[in-house]
């Protein structure tokens, strides 16, 4: 019966993410050279999107077909839908951005309001955030339903080979994977797309030829809007909705774990209520998404964006957590608990809610760190009037010194968490953070909106009234982009630990205690390869994304030595540039993609469970703070940059060395928090789902013993 009512809320949402879309649809372009550029941008951004897909389709398919014929005959199916649902949510989040920028540009023309500027914008991300969340669910609810919910005493077969598995484990894990998956793909793409063209537009534009950044003359300029929908957009909604859907995966398969081990010391009735709460608390968080972002679409709005950007993340997370209270106490009130519930019925709720105030800290604490509003970003800006060494130096003491603060945030809550419900516990806490998730993309997604929107009016030419609440809302933007970074980097590290306890798990013999030997040499060995191979990913990405970067500048300066183009009498090849930009992220996605899939088999296979176990943590353990470090300091070079752009360091406006100094600092920082930071959260993640999908079978097949 839960299921059904969550499946409502579902619906629900889905319904209102439509009349959003359709809404949007029926808004003004503007002016016929803000309809041209749009439909440039819009269109560029679909074709990267089809050809992307053409190679994730194939991989999708041929892992799927792996799954069905060797492992479980179902768990191929369950792979496939989480693709799909995946990539549902990343085209409808894209084509409604690519809808939204112009229409939120052109708001600001009409209305010269930042309030009913600021409503577009946020209707166009309300309808990324909710597809995160509901198409995620949607997917894992219609398993259960489907499948008649989760069984703990089951063994599937495949339809040639028949490898160990439980098949209601199997089949959440593999949805969980094919989320992970289109995920990988995206973020790693998208990521190496918009890099290039942004690092390279900012390099002809600001270094080599003092002209604005947005200049409708440089070659660069649209496949840079572009980029902004494919991997801010798109590469974030699978983000975020992979961290969703594997932290129920792993709340889901904790339970039956926990069920399975205790040999008849837990009822049937707790096992069901157990494996129920995650959807029902999702849904709930869902819910109240729904009607604080709903609530958000109809009050007047004032001139203060972020007062309004955040009313709306605090109802839903309010609203999130009394509705996981009342759920807590209907589903656990009436159940015999086991002993590592120390709060009685109010542990499963007390837990998720130190996730959501861990989400809502690492938000606060990431926005000290790289918002002009405070002291680090400001002292960096002002680093800038004594060189570019000044600045890389001052900005990499500013990310390594945000690390700690969210890692004891996180380490806490999990610390806590699991004294007061064990490691059910800390699944919930991880789902806790993500229980409103819908909200935080929504927000997240703001940013590149109304960074399209800015670019859009400086290069149709619009006024500088307009300009001015399209900047306003495009630094805005930065700071909610800042803060989602630090929250997917967050609820990855959250998501990760609850995989990885959930791993053990699955290869614990029924009736034996969960560990995982740290002392052992086997954990330890995969512990040090783990987070070595952090290490190796960032430089794989940071020199695909840089050799990108220095093609499309070169080429960006052949055209610009075309007569002609440079005074603005012809236009520049804009489809050479775009072209340039897809065809080298589809290039270098695949590598990387594949890695975080076989990395863990290949150990799985010649070394065991152990082995899989310390690479995880080792991985997790490094990659957690590296990303944080990059995220931050990324967003605080970008944002000191604009604080000068601004005129608000005195005597060092556009066009100083001052601000070509930041300039030099926020290309540096670009690659670190569009490109490393937010890709390895998904390496982790990936990992960790496929040693969780593949337990069973590591256990009972290894090559070295």
């Amino acid at each position: 019966m839960a299921w059904y009512v969550v499946l409502g809320v579902i619906v629900l949402a889905i319904a209102y993410v439509f009349f959003n879309y359709f809404r949007i649809l029926k808004m003004s372009e503007g002016t016929a050279q803000m309809v041209e550029m749009a439909g440039i941008i819009r269109s560029g951004a679909n074709t990267f999107m089809k050809t992307e897909y053409k190679t994730i389709a194939a991989v999708v398919v041929l892992v799927a077909a792996i799954f069905s014929l060797f492992v479980e005959k179902t768990s191929g199916l369950t792979f496939l839908m989480g693709a799909l649902m995946s990539s549902v949510v990343c085209v409808l989040g894209m084509r409604s951005a690519t809808y939204a920028n112009v229409r939120t540009a052109n708001k600001a023309r009409e209305s010269l309001s930042i309030g009913e500027t600021v409503k577009v914008a946020l209707c166009g991300g309300s309808i990324s955030g909710l597809s995160v969340q509901a198409f995620g669910m949607l997917g894992l609810v219609l398993v259960l339903i489907f499948w008649g919910g989760v069984k703990v005493h089951d063994v599937g077969t495949g339809f040639l080979a028949s490898l160990e598995c439980n098949p209601s484990i199997m089949r959440i894990t593999t949805y969980s994977l094919g989320c992970s998956l289109v995920a990988m793909f995206n973020r790693v793409a998208g990521g190496n797309y918009t890099k290039a063209a942004d690092i390279s537009s900012d390099i002809l534009a600001k270094l080599r030829h003092d002209m604005p950044e947005d200049d409708s003359r440089v070659p660069n300029v649209v496949a840079d809007f572009i980029g902004d929908n494919v991997n801010d957009i798109a590469g974030n909604c699978s983000d975020l909705l992979e961290s969703f859907v594997a932290t129920m995966a792993a709340a889901i398969m904790i339970a039956v774990t926990i069920y399975g081990n205790a040999v008849g010391a837990v009822t049937e009735a707790t096992f069901t209520a157990t494996t129920i709460f995650p959807i029902v608390l999702a849904g709930g968080g869902l819910l109240g998404c729904l009607l604080g972002l709903g609530y958000a679409s109809v009050r007047k709005m004032g001139n203060n964006p972020s007062r309004e950007l955040n009313l709306a993340t605090w109802i839903s997370a309010g609203l999130t957590i009394l509705i996981g209270l009342g759920a807590s106490y209907v589903i656990f009130k009436d159940v015999p608990l086991y002993d590592e519930f120390r709060a009685g019925w109010l542990s499963p709720w007390i837990s998720s809610v130190l996730g959501i105030l861990s989400g809502i800290a690492i938000g606060s604490i990431t926005e000290y760190y790289t918002s002009t509003d405070f002291k680090p970003t400001r002292a960096l800006a002002e680093m800038a009037t004594e060189g570019e060494a000044f600045v890389i130096t001052k900005g990499d003491a500013i990310g390594s010194r945000s690390c700690l603060l969210p890692v004891l945030v996180i380490g806490i809550a999990l610390f806590v968490s699991g004294k007061l419900c064990g490691t059910y516990g800390i699944a919930l806490s991880s789902l806790g953070m993500l229980a409103f998730v819908g909200a935080t993309v929504s927000i997240d997604a703001f940013g590149p909106i109304a960074d399209n929107a800015g670019g859009l009016a400086e290069s149709c030419h619009l006024s500088e009234n307009v300009r001015t609440i399209t900047d306003k809302l495009d630094s805005v933007g930065n700071t909610t982009a800042a803060i989602g970074k630090g929250f997917a980097i967050g609820s990855a590290a959250f998501a990760t630990v609850s995989l990885i306890v959930a791993y053990v798990g699955n290869y614990t013999a029924v009736g034996a205690q969960p560990v995982l030997n740290m002392a052992s040499y086997i954990v330890v060995a995969g512990g040090i390869i783990g987070g070595a191979l952090i290490e190796y990913f960032s430089a794989l990405l940071t020199d695909n994304t840089i050799e990108s970067a220095r093609l499309m500048a070169d080429e960006g300066d052949r055209q610009l030595s075309v007569p002609g183009v440079l005074e603005g009498k012809v236009r520049p090849d804009y489809n050479r540039c775009i072209e340039m930009a897809a065809k080298q992220a589809l290039k270098k996605m695949l590598l990387p993609s594949v890695l975080a899939l076989l990395i863990p088999i290949a150990g799985g296979f010649l070394f065991g469970v152990e082995f899989v176990g310390g690479l995880l943590i080792g991985a997790t353990v490094v990659a957690i703070p590296r990303a944080l470090f990059m995220g931050n300091s990324g967003g605080a070079f970008d944002n000191a940059k604009k604080y000068i752009e601004g005129g608000f360091l005195k005597g060092h406006g556009k066009g100083t060395a001052a601000h070509k100094a930041s300039v030099t600092g926020d290309t540096v920082g670009d690659t670190r928090k569009d490109v490393v930071g937010v890709a390895l959260d998904i390496f982790i993640k990936t990992m960790s789902t496929v040693a969780n999908t593949l337990a069973s079978v590591f256990s009972h097949v290894t090559l070295i013993k």
